[in-house]
């Protein structure tokens, strides 16, 4: 039997992480200590308040049957609660409120809901892959939107040509951003609401890492503007959160009318999260405040180390302020892939190329901080020999 893929996925370039796996796993076999600061999966334990609501939900034969694809309404007005808390944005839990299967799942579904052939989407680059993905999955006609260093790692909405921007059906956002560390403030966020009021675009804001934050000033949600709910719709994860990456629990809130939208493709392609999953995540949002503090400090300080090694070093990056990511700079006479080999090969560490995400990215490479403090207190050690040999 002959087996044929359809277009869209032999269009597909290999997934960005898939590629990154196969160098490790290359160099794992020929017996090398692999440091992995490629891939942002946090390496810390959910709390264990939260796995033990799991554990006795899951007690409950009530919870054995198909969940309401929707989310539970325990769980949606935990997350109505918690923006209200958060961002002092309020929420009718019952019809701005979605659960989504993570937010990848749920940022997959918004063409499917949305994009018709041939509309546009802006897609801020580099960026998450699965932005662009999906929307060619759904026939869509990808513009993106270079994030600079000079501009701050924001779109310059005004570099937008009218043609595209009035062809434009939906536009993404990522702030605090992955891959960058870059944060957005209100006054961007305002022109966003204007602009896309003015072209009737839809705004799709991934605000996955806004509770992963080491300052005292706090990252703000797209719906705190005046305005974006309008427009606009956020979808948040508990993965970065809480440590939750393999529950696969998150939301997506805003304009009902989108959320909804988002709401009917998703009850024809999939049926829910488990229950219990939900309960612990409502519980999670619920004791928000005193279980994120602990994450963050960790990370803070695995950030504090890594940074002073990559000033050792000689590289060039700006301290995150949030997220766990670190944008640095290639050194001169390097690509972006160079540079990550010749960390693979002579430092044992997998660091992400910055081109992997799109090619604004290229001459930066993106390394997380997602192993433990030593380990990140031996990749420097490792680097800055490394940069001594180059």
């Amino acid at each position: 039997m002959k087996v044929t893929y359809a277009d869209r996925i032999n269009e597909l370039p290999p997934y960005l992480f898939e590629k990154i796996d196969q160098l490790k796993a290359d160099m794992q076999k020929k017996g090398a200590d692999i440091i992995d600061l490629g891939v942002g999966d946090p390496d810390l334990p959910t709390p264990k308040p939260i796995i033990e609501i799991l554990q006795k939900e899951a007690e409950d034969p009530a919870h054995h049957r198909y969940p309401f694809t929707r989310g539970m309404e325990e769980f949606r007005r935990s997350v109505a609660d918690w923006y209200g808390r958060r961002f002092e944005v309020s929420l009718n839990h019952e019809n701005e409120v979605v659960s989504v299967i993570g937010s990848k799942e749920g940022i997959s579904h918004v063409p499917v809901a949305f994009v018709n052939p041939g509309d546009v989407v802006l897609v801020p680059e580099p960026s998450y892959p699965v932005y662009a993905i999906t929307t060619k999955f759904s026939g869509g006609e990808v513009a993106y939107m270079p994030l600079l260093e000079k501009n701050g790692y924001l779109p310059d909405l005004g570099a937008i040509d009218n043609d595209t921007a009035r062809r434009a059906k939906l536009m993404y956002f990522n702030y605090p951003n992955n891959p960058t560390s870059a944060e957005a403030d209100e006054a961007y966020f305002t022109d966003v609401v204007a602009f896309a009021k003015k072209h009737n675009i839809i705004v799709v804001h991934d605000a996955a890492y806004t509770e992963l934050y080491f300052g005292s000033e706090k990252p703000m949600s797209f719906l705190e503007v005046d305005g974006a709910k309008d427009v606009g719709m956020e979808i948040h994860s508990l993965s970065k959160s809480f440590n939750m990456t393999g529950w696969r629990v998150g939301f997506a809130v805003g304009n009902r009318e989108i959320v909804g939208g988002l709401g009917k493709a998703k009850s024809n392609m999939d049926s829910g999260i488990f229950q219990p999953i939900q309960v612990a995540g409502a519980f999670a949002l619920d004791h928000a405040d005193e279980l994120s503090v602990p994450i963050r400090d960790v990370y803070r300080s695995r950030r504090d180390v890594l940074a002073a090694a990559l000033k050792k070093a000689g590289l060039s990056f700006e301290m995150p302020s949030a997220t766990f990511y670190f944008w640095v700079r290639v050194p001169e006479g390097y690509t972006s892939g160079s540079f990550a080999e010749l960390l693979l090969e002579t430092a044992h560490i997998v660091a992400t190329p910055g081109s992997g995400f799109g090619p604004s990215g290229e001459g930066y490479v993106r390394l997380t901080l997602c192993t433990t403090e030593e380990r990140l207190a031996e990749a420097g050690r490792r680097i800055v020999d490394a940069m001594k040999k180059a």
